[in-house]
């Protein structure tokens, strides 16, 4: 099994690209979001892959992040979900939102899917709801992980978690992005000097 590729990128289509790995070219099928942040061809680039077997073809799907592959591989192990719909939710909807959408239960979000209706992302959210971590866990563990670096930096605790509670305000729910919520959190820490 292929667990992922770091190669020149050959070409970039809609539907797929080309990674020469030493030589050799693999077609690997990518969420359309994927490819508006990718490099020019001929760049370096590093994929995650989900080697997807058939009694007839061997195909690889390829995400920027793990959190892409976990929900893509969850996604197809469900009932009357393929390969297919599962590459249009990743590229329809981020990661975060989807898990939101879970979470809260909004079925119509899910619903902008292409390919998806309203049966369907019920069926979705009650077999997701266990499988998935909520968007609550993983603000938790990006909050968490951002105070534990700040306090190892030096920071007092209590002034590193108001620096972070507003940073965290300011930022907002759309990124849970560890790196950024550091950066952001240090500027209010450096205003406050």
């Amino acid at each position: 099994m292929i667990a992922s590729l770091r190669g020149r990128l050959i070409s970039k289509r809609p539907d797929r690209l080309i990674v020469d790995v030493h030589g050799v070219g693999y077609s690997v099928q990518v969420p359309l979001t994927l490819l508006s942040n990718l490099p020019d061809e001929h760049a370096e680039i590093f994929l995650y892959i989900h080697t997807h077997v058939r009694e007839d073809v061997l195909q690889l799907y390829g995400f920027q992040a793990e959190d892409e592959k976990k929900i893509f591989t969850t996604l197809i192990g469900i009932s009357g979900i393929g390969p297919k719909t599962a590459l249009n939710l990743l590229s329809t909807i981020p990661p975060e939102q989807f898990y939101a959408a879970i979470s809260s239960e909004d079925v119509e979000v899910l619903c902008r899917v292409p390919g998806l209706g309203k049966k369907t992302a019920h069926r979705l959210i009650l077999e997701l709801r266990e499988k998935l971590p909520s968007f609550t866990e993983k603000k938790n563990t990006a909050y968490d992980d951002t105070l534990s670096a700040l306090v190892n930096l030096g920071y007092k605790k209590n002034i590193a978690q108001d620096a972070l509670e507003k940073a965290y305000a300011s930022f907002g729910a759309d990124t849970m992005d560890i790196e950024s919520l550091l950066r952001e959190t240090l500027k209010y820490l450096t205003k406050d000097k």
